[in-house]
């Protein structure tokens, strides 16, 4: 309290006094007030850089690092990883969010690695947080990149996913709607030289999802994996998923040899590192449901079997995970898909 004004109140008569002290006690109320109206405000609102932690992989090659866990309002439904590259000719986004707010703040964390903006948008799968951001970037002019297979499971799924987000996020998904990219090619090798810079598209098989793709740095021999490759944490096994070509898919991975790989979710990792975490997970998976299939065993023998994996208890979601994946692996096979 202000000297002179705590002198004035000793001056005063007591009914005086009793009033000055209720006005301080009611400004003191109304600065905790705007302090807690003032928190409300900004619970949720975070910057890229907090969402998006950067780590730089080779020149102008940077890795988007998202939270291992769930999908949430908090993190924009950006638990996932992206890749930026950059060119003398603008930037190259991999994967462009989960909607058009969770684009914008990829769009900020582009432009601060790069100083550029986006001028070409790669897809390399058709979960949510893979593409539905693209709409943002056409919006911005930038061109959209994908496999046809790609685009396929896209357009399969669009619906699917915008009600699932759309009841996550709120009015964080406002603007969001499924764009694609305008002329596809069908092909499972498709070589680009944006700005200056070479790289692939490779489909191997499918394997998260069907259509899903990497995207390859041969000069660099960077890989950005997407949902083939899972670190830290345990992959999982979707009713689209197929254990026995996403193994495939991953013996793709391991003859390109990459010296570093970006995963979909995880830490930068090489490739010993996505084997342990991925490669023998799915070794595990495909060669234990396929022998227990061919004996029609039934999926609680499976679960018997396999249910308890305790070499893959270090990663992350294991607990959550693990049963459902053996389920579901052994009733594709079993249904002979």
């Amino acid at each position: 309290m202000a000297p002179a004004l705590f002198l004035s109140m000793l001056r005063r008569p007591a009914a005086s006094l009793q009033c000055a002290i209720r006005a301080l006690h009611l400004r003191a109320a109304a600065r905790v007030l705007l302090s807690s109206l003032l928190s409300i405000l900004l619970v949720g609102v975070v910057s890229a850089a907090e969402l998006l932690k950067s780590q730089a992989l080779g020149e102008g090659v940077f890795a988007l690092i998202g939270e291992t866990g769930a999908r949430s309002l908090e993190n924009h439904a950006l638990n996932a990883n992206f890749g930026v590259i950059d060119t003398p000719g603008g930037a190259i986004l991999i994967d462009s969010g989960a909607s058009f707010e969770g684009a914008r703040l990829l769009d900020e964390q582009v432009r601060a690695l790069t100083g550029k903006p986006v001028k070409w948008v790669i897809n390399t799968g058709s979960q949510d947080h893979r593409w539905l951001g693209n709409g943002y970037f056409a919006s911005q002019g930038a061109a959209l990149i994908a496999l046809s297979r790609t685009v396929a499971t896209q357009r399969a799924n669009a619906l699917a996913e915008s009600e699932a987000l759309g009841a996550l996020l709120g009015e964080r998904f406002e603007g969001t709607r499924p764009v694609h990219a305008d002329r596809p090619p069908d092909a499972d090798r498709l070589v680009l030289d944006l700005g200056g810079r070479r790289l692939e598209i490779r489909f191997f098989a499918d394997a998260h999802f069907p259509g899903d793709a990497v995207v390859w740095l041969p000069a660099e021999r960077i890989l950005f994996a997407g949902d083939h490759v899972y670190v830290d944490r345990l992959l999982g096994v979707l009713p689209q998923s197929n254990v026995e070509t996403w193994l495939q898919a991953f013996e793709g991975i391991e003859a390109l040899a990459p010296l570093r790989l970006v995963p979909g979710h995880g830490s930068v990792t090489d490739l010993a590192g996505a084997r342990r975490d991925t490669g023998d997970y799915l070794v595990f998976l495909a060669h234990g449901v396929r022998r227990l299939a061919q004996d029609m065993a039934g999926v609680d023998q499976a679960l018997a079997a396999l249910g308890d994996a305790p070499q893959f208890e270090r990663l992350a979601n294991y607990a959550a995970l693990h049963r459902g994946n053996v389920s579901r692996a052994y009733l594709r096979l079993e249904a002979g898909e």
